[in-house]
């Protein structure tokens, strides 16, 4: 026990003596839990992958742009690209040793912007070798400007400052943030893809994240529950509204980038509409955990500076913070969302397209439905928070810890 207390008391810069043993415990298992998710198979791990190919970083020596035609901001053709390989995936098996082998590629250009790449002297790229039967060079396509290592120091950087700047915490957060996007990549996804229900599917995984985001960063406590009580009503409410909203407008679901890729590539029993939905109040659970957590914290510290306060006079002060912090996150979703179709909106206003005909489009009312019904689950936060709240932590006789 003495040496468990001085490896506490060492980790102290970080705000780790400062957890309860449940809210280890809970850390514990939370961390074991998610490198089982982790390590969970998809099903799909060798669905992309050919036997006789060879993923390769590729220096770009020579670009000859003669085949290369510019019409207005977009171009057509293809640039012919001297490579050198520099180095190979680091699951190479037995399939040769191509490092320093220089390669003729082609570049294709579309005329799609978003799609195209273009290449200069000196750049550094993804490629992928095709082999031969007896694992020797066949052909080469040069994929994509290379970002592996530009990745990886943006997320050691991003780790890094996290702890730096919010200590114990900021490992919990880091915990959470692994967890979120192991469970959406490594369970919501592949049940998706092998047929279950988008919708179900994303309801049980959202609510188990909220769940173990909650209880990391609050802890053990009243103020974690009242939180994740009201965080799982406004993804309940909203997984309801965005239903009704998306069928009573008719959104096929269909709307989203690489969705009718799916359907071509195999996967036509894909209920698209019911994925839809699934992205609205996914997209939108965060800043309910948000607004739940500012109401209860604010709620849980109304109550330990003032024992006595009765519950319906803890319920009111709760619906006046609600009311303020709701306020102001409706408008961060209205801006984060309304910020990734910039573009179309300077379109149509360039255009001087009627207002009306904007709104019956099928683009613009899928982000309507995305952003006022996410912004109606938010507002329902709120009271359904403060109720919880109320209920639990203005219980007298079991003070909040």
């Amino acid at each position: 026990m003495n040496i468990f207390k001085k490896v506490l008391m060492r980790l102290s810069f970080l705000g780790l003596y400062k957890e309860s043993g449940k809210d280890i415990v809970f850390i514990i298992v939370s961390s074991l839990f998610t490198v089982l998710v982790l390590l969970l198979p998809t099903g799909f791990e060798n669905s992309g992958i050919q036997s006789n190919t060879l993923k390769c970083k590729v220096r770009v020596l020579h670009v000859d742009n003669e085949y290369v035609r510019t019409m207005g901001p977009v171009k057509h053709g293809f640039q012919k690209l001297e490579v050198k390989v520099v180095s190979q995936g680091i699951f190479t098996g037995n399939k040769g040793n191509f490092k320093g082998n220089i390669y003729s590629a082609a570049n294709d250009l579309t005329g799609r912007m978003e799609m195209d790449k273009i290449y200069s002297d000196g750049d550094y790229a993804y490629a992928v070798l095709t082999l031969a039967d007896d694992n020797t060079f066949s052909m080469i396509r040069v994929m994509d400007h290379y970002r592996t290592d530009k990745t990886i120091i943006l997320c050691v950087l991003f780790i890094i400052l996290t702890i730096l700047i919010m200590g114990w915490m900021g490992i919990k957060i880091l915990l959470t943030f692994i967890f979120s996007a192991s469970m959406l990549i490594k369970v919501f996804y592949p049940m998706t893809l092998h047929g279950y229900d988008p919708l179900t599917g994303a309801l049980a995984v959202t609510i188990l994240i909220s769940a173990v985001i909650i209880f990391l960063v609050a802890g053990i406590s009243k103020r974690a529950l009242c939180t994740f009580l009201g965080t799982a009503g406004g993804v309940l409410f909203t997984a309801v509204l965005s239903y009704i909203f998306t069928y009573w407008f008719k959104i096929h679901g269909a709307v989203r980038p690489f969705t009718e890729m799916l359907v071509y590539t195999g996967y036509g029993h894909l209920n698209l509409s019911h994925l839809f939905i699934a992205g609205v109040f996914i997209a939108a659970s965060g800043a309910m955990m948000d607004l739940a957590m500012d109401v209860s914290a604010a709620m849980d510290e109304i109550k330990k500076q003032q024992p006595l306060i009765t519950k319906l006079q803890l319920m009111k002060s709760g619906y006046t913070v609600a009311r303020q912090a709701a306020g102001t996150m409706s408008t961060t979703l209205l801006l984060a969302y309304s910020a990734e179709y910039t573009a179309m909106i300077m379109v149509f206003i360039a255009q001087g397209i009627p207002l009306e005909n904007i709104i019956n489009m099928v683009w613009v009312s899928s982000e309507i439905i995305h952003t006022l019904v996410g912004c109606f689950g938010l507002i329902l936060v709120a009271p359904l928070t403060v109720f919880a709240g109320g209920m639990i932590l203005g219980e007298s006789s079991f003070p909040s810890p």
